[in-house]
């Protein structure tokens, strides 16, 4: 069935030839072999006469919090919604700590995604209310920040909830007076915010399920204004109305669009605090294997999954990928959410994005869906209402963590009974969804995102493309226009590929462009998952275009591309690396019969971390144990291979 261009269930119209459009439907779209014999005839000379298709990247975070999420405020954020969306629009603000911040460019969309558990609450607490401050849990974590000590009260007020020991005498639920009001207030901002076509505002809010301490959260958005979201207030975890499980916040999104016909998602929170319950095969919930329902429900609601983010990177960990050797970046992979239980290696699997999705491929053939088909986003889950993911411009997770001489040795979470500690130097200045939209619009951005046509980076803008066919040649990599020949003989990252025709194999067609401002690049690699005919899941990693003249090595290696940083003054030179890659390459180990996955991994060359700059700035002398640079990276979102039944 053919729907209206770029609505949900839409790709968006492919080319025009004299006046006639293919469309494609089904996400970002299934290739056919009938479609490939249309590509390029009867084009009318200017190459961008009646193009129908995303013609740039736009930039955003999906995951901001701001005062008014309870374990923001308690930790010194003083800045609301409306502070955060004019940071988001590169309007220069005050920091909660004081300090002047900018964005090096405006982001092009912002959802606030405030928590909706205690939602009101800390505007109460800090307002001194008699009735929360009667609770005598209350009163200590109020005089702890009176006296100064905002970071050890936010880390017990979060230990508490996690463990679900909040006070229940003083929990803010949906139909409390001063939780509606909260949520209208953050509806009225983002409608302030939205300027389509050149800024927009999402409304949205955080599910914040904490099951002993392991991290289920998941970020809801709305397609929609405040017309519809104002007809509801969240969903939270609290029960008797809430619950931690995410079978029952997919029913309250099925509610939301029944009751108001309108549109929304959630996005997963990165994983990798969950210890080993974000993707399960065995629900943690009921102790039984996830069944179709599970698997049709998630693949319904959840289409994205934010891959990176200030508390570690998701893509992917050494553990589970030992042949890989870019998969030890910026690891978190100590204990759960409040560091209440150590992780183990058998979590991990359960954890990372590549092995859910060759679980997904598992699962689909077990249970007929896959639940995690999803498309790949970036974030920066800031507490600070600052949406700053640039490590030269790094104010921190949360306001005790912005800019100053200590906080890269300050712990950021521990355990002192578990042994278990992560330093302030460990988080990390990451990430942005990138999403290929046609228009900078709630409906084109979300849209979009629904046919997972995105992609995650760590913070660098970079321009990636994705696509999947089996008729990409090397004269498709030989243009400036690589879209074109994208859209017309394949389908862009979060597509499908059906059978194979016989005889061919699936060819991709990747291209990347640095960031203007940041680093050259490195290589262009793409990373596949198959299951073999026993059924178990692989995994390879192919360098498929790289800058310099380069050559793999008797392990099948690309060498290094080398490092320029220097490290004492912050800094490095582009005289390595490449402005841009592109290339036509075909899988050469493709077998027709095997179920499969590939997404693009994209490198830059070395530049400094962030804690290089704070070093340089401050002047100071980090340990050796302090990673003082890094290589950024984008991960596009995956195409699959359906062989034929």
């Amino acid at each position: 069935m053919i729907r209206k261009p770029l609505t949900i269930a839409s790709l968006a119209v492919l080319t025009t030839c004299l006046g006639t459009m293919i469309v494609r439907a089904q996400d970002a779209g299934t290739y056919t072999t009938e479609e490939a014999g249309q590509a390029f005839k009867g084009r009318p000379y200017s190459p961008y006469a009646g193009r129908n298709f995303p013609a740039r990247p736009l930039f955003g975070d999906t995951h901001l919090h701001t005062a008014l999420s309870f374990d923001a405020g308690a930790a010194g954020a003083r800045l609301g919604p409306r502070d955060a969306y004019r940071f988001a629009k590169g309007e220069e603000v005050v920091s909660s700590t004081g300090q002047p911040a900018k964005l090096s460019r405006p982001l092009d969309f912002l959802v606030v995604a405030d928590h909706s558990d205690n939602m009101g609450w800390f505007t109460d607490f800090m307002a001194g209310k008699p009735e929360i401050l009667r609770n005598a849990q209350a009163r200590e974590w109020y005089d702890m920040i009176q006296s100064g000590r905002a970071g050890e009260a936010a880390w017990a007020i979060v230990v508490t909830f996690s463990q679900g020991k909040f006070p229940p005498d003083i929990i803010y639920q949906p139909g409390n007076p001063a939780y509606r009001s909260v949520w209208q207030s953050i509806i009225s901002a983002a409608e302030e915010a939205n300027d389509p076509g050149r800024f927009t505002a999402f409304i949205g809010y955080e599910w914040t399920s904490l099951s002993k301490g392991n991290n289920l959260h998941r970020n809801v958005i709305f397609r929609d204004g405040g017309e519809k979201a104002g007809l509801i207030e969240p969903y939270t975890t609290q029960p008797p109305i809430g619950s931690n499980n995410p079978r029952d916040l997919w029913k309250w999104l099925k509610n939301y669009e029944d009751k108001t016909g309108g549109d929304v998602l959630a996005i997963a929170h990165n994983g990798n605090l969950s210890n080993g319950t974000m993707f399960p095969i065995i629900e943690s919930f009921t102790g039984k294997e996830i069944d179709r329902d599970y698997a049709e429900q998630r693949a319904r609601w959840e289409v994205l999954y934010e891959t990176t983010q200030m508390k570690g990177d998701g893509e992917s960990h050494p553990f589970l990928s030992p042949n890989d050797e870019f998969a030890n970046f910026e690891t978190w992979d100590k204990g759960n959410l409040d560091l209440s239980a150590k992780k183990t290696p058998d979590m991990l699997e359960f954890e990372y994005t590549r092995s859910a999705l060759k679980n997904g491929l598992k699962l689909e053939a077990k249970l007929g869906t896959n639940p995690y088909k999803f498309g790949l986003v970036g974030s920066t889950d800031s507490h600070t209402s600052l949406a700053t993911a640039d490590d030269d411009n790094f104010f921190g997770k949360i306001s005790t963590a912005e800019p100053s001489p200590e906080r890269w040795s300050h712990p950021f979470m521990t355990n002192p009974k578990l042994g278990l500690k992560i330093m302030g130097w460990e988080t990390t200045a990451s990430g942005y969804a990138a999403v290929w939209a046609q228009e900078n619009t709630r409906a084109s951005i979300f849209d979009a995102m629904k046919r997972r046509e995105t992609y995650a980076t760590t913070g660098p803008r970079m321009v990636v493309r994705f696509f999947g066919g089996f008729d990409f040649d090397d004269a498709d990599a030989n243009t400036r226009s690589p879209a074109i020949a994208g859209y017309t003989k394949g389908v862009p990252m979060g597509g499908d590929l059906g059978p194979a025709p016989k005889g061919k194999a699936p060819t991709f067609l990747v291209a990347a462009l640095k960031d203007p401002i940041s680093a050259n690049l490195d290589r262009y690699q793409v990373v596949k998952g198959w299951l073999d005919s026993t059924g178990e899941a692989h995994e390879q990693v192919y360098d498929v275009a790289w800058s310099g003249d380069r050559k793999a090595g008797a392990d099948g290696k690309l060498p290094p591309v080398g490092d320029t940083v220097d490290v004492a003054n912050a800094s490095w030179t582009n005289t390595i690396g490449a402005p841009e890659l592109i290339a036509a390459w075909t899988d050469p180990d493709f077998d027709p019969a095997q179920r499969a996955f590939y997404y693009g991994r994209v490198l830059e060359i070395p530049t400094p971390r962030w804690t290089a700059y704070d070093a340089k700035y401050y002047g100071l002398k980090m340990g050796p144990e302090v990673t003082m640079k890094m290589q950024e990276r984008a991960y596009t979102s995956p195409i699959w291979y359906t062989p034929a039944k």
